[in-house]
């Protein structure tokens, strides 16, 4: 069911992406009385799903989703349409308009790309505002996997800044470090102000690892919630409100330490140490073969106090445009890792496995509409690449033209998209291809 939820969201999110993108192109080509012959969710080769015709323009649905397209009269695309170009130039085809006018029928799927991320964050802000977590409310401090502890972090320190830099929301540190290349970070650790030295392959190792970790996190005692249906640490005596700090001999102050501790027992008897009002407990529990006694810790929200902005339709707007461009500048800042040799970010790329499982296995419109708007960013900067058969290779063409006042022949632009398709292709196969490794590797 999990795995449903994810394939549906991901087509939904693709169809939306595809449909306003598209829808830009054919806009665009409209403003200008250019001729639209098909407008396309997915492709067709063979078959459609659906057809109808509606003026001059095909619409319809294919079965293939690796996107859509708009075919528009007059213009060497995908469907290398040879026939049509060795007819004389008519004055609705697109070969027929101003460059400047074919210039921004080029370029507008991915401005409606972009807008709709403006849109669609603007539309965020309003239904649920800003919430984070202040770095100044981590009070318990980190929790680091072994990777952080390379590059010097450790345990409950309190992150003062980045670069000497400080960083206002906690879920951002990550971001800070990766994508900013940092240099160095500020902790407080026991009292006592440190500064780190972040090790120069601290990223490319951080790519290169299976999974996406989560090399920083925030620590959290552990106060008793609830119970699952069948909770082995239930049935030991443990009651909600208890407060875990220990297991056996060993002091487990916080959630994780007594979760890790915990794994090292499993199908075993254990004493978990707990404070119930002002006494000292010790309770024998079984540990079933999972690892886990089936008790819940409390919400974040009980520990920490959250920073939450509200939004007036008004205010939405700049700040959505703002969120919109930052997104645009950190996506640029991924691509410059994955064309970095150092870093071989490009072992990591994935394909629609990737893409499709960063959507949760539960229905969530607040994580649906921020994978969308992010999507949605992604595909505008990848179609304006200089790649020919992406948007971005008729962008470069068309500003040579611009510049020479040279209009590439046909057969030139021919050559160009059969390359151009050649290596969407490849990258596809790879991107595809690494997915399908990395499930034999997991």
């Amino acid at each position: 069911m999990e795995i449903l939820i994810k394939i549906i969201q991901f087509l939904l999110s693709l169809s939306i992406l595809v449909i306003i993108h598209e829808f830009g192109h054919f806009l665009a080509a409209k403003l200008f009385k250019t001729r639209v012959e098909k407008f396309y969710l997915f492709f067709n080769p063979w078959f459609s799903i659906f057809k109808f015709k509606y003026g001059e323009t095909e619409y319809g649905m294919g079965w293939l989703p690796l996107g859509g397209y708009v075919k528009i009269s007059g213009m060497i695309d995908e469907s290398m349409d040879k026939e049509q170009m060795k007819k004389p130039p008519e004055p609705w085809e697109f070969r027929s308009k101003p460059t400047w006018q074919r210039l921004i029928i080029m370029l507008g799927g991915v401005t409606m790309n972009i807008i709709l991320a403006v849109v669609i964050y603007i539309g965020m802000l309003l239904a649920w505002g800003d919430e984070y977590l202040p770095t100044s409310q981590v009070k318990y401090g980190i929790r680091v996997d072994s990777l952080a502890m390379e590059a010097g972090l450790r345990n409950g320190d309190k992150i003062i800044s980045i670069d000497h830099q400080e960083v206002e929301k906690f879920n951002k540190i990550p971001e800070k470090i990766i994508l900013d290349d940092a240099k160095t970070i500020q902790v407080n650790r026991d009292g006592q102000v440190m500064d780190l030295n972040i090790p120069d392959d601290f990223v490319s190792k951080l790519i290169k690892q299976k999974k996406t970790p989560t090399f920083i996190s925030v620590r959290i005692p552990f106060f008793v919630e609830k119970f699952t249906p069948k909770s082995s640490g239930k049935e030991a005596g443990i009651e909600i409100g208890d407060q875990i700090v220990g297991l056996n001999d060993k002091s487990t102050p916080y959630f994780y330490d007594f979760y890790t501790e915990l794994q090292n027992h499993k199908d075993q008897d254990v004493t978990v140490v707990l404070l119930r009002n002002s006494d000292t407990l010790r309770i024998v529990a079984k540990v079933p073969p999972e690892g886990k006694l089936g008790v819940y810790n409390k919400p974040l929200d009980d520990y920490f106090e959250f920073s939450k902005v509200k939004y007036s339709f008004g205010a939405a707007i700049p700040a959505g445009a703002v969120k919109a461009y930052k997104g645009v500048g950190n996506y640029l800042k991924q691509l410059k890792l994955l064309f970095n040799p150092k870093m071989k970010a490009y072992e990591s790329v994935g394909g629609f496995i990737t893409i499709g499982n960063i959507f949760p296995p539960t229905w969530d419109w607040y994580s649906f509409w921020s994978l969308t708007a992010f999507l949605s960013i992604m595909l505008a900067i990848l179609n304006v690449l200089p790649i020919p058969a992406l948007d971005g290779g008729h962008v470069m063409f068309l500003l040579y033209e611009i510049v020479t006042r040279r209009k590439p022949s046909d057969k030139f632009m021919e050559s160009a998209q059969i390359v151009g398709m050649v290596i969407l292709f490849a990258l596809l196969i790879f991107a595809n291809g690494n997915d399908i490794v990395k499930l034999f590797r997991d």
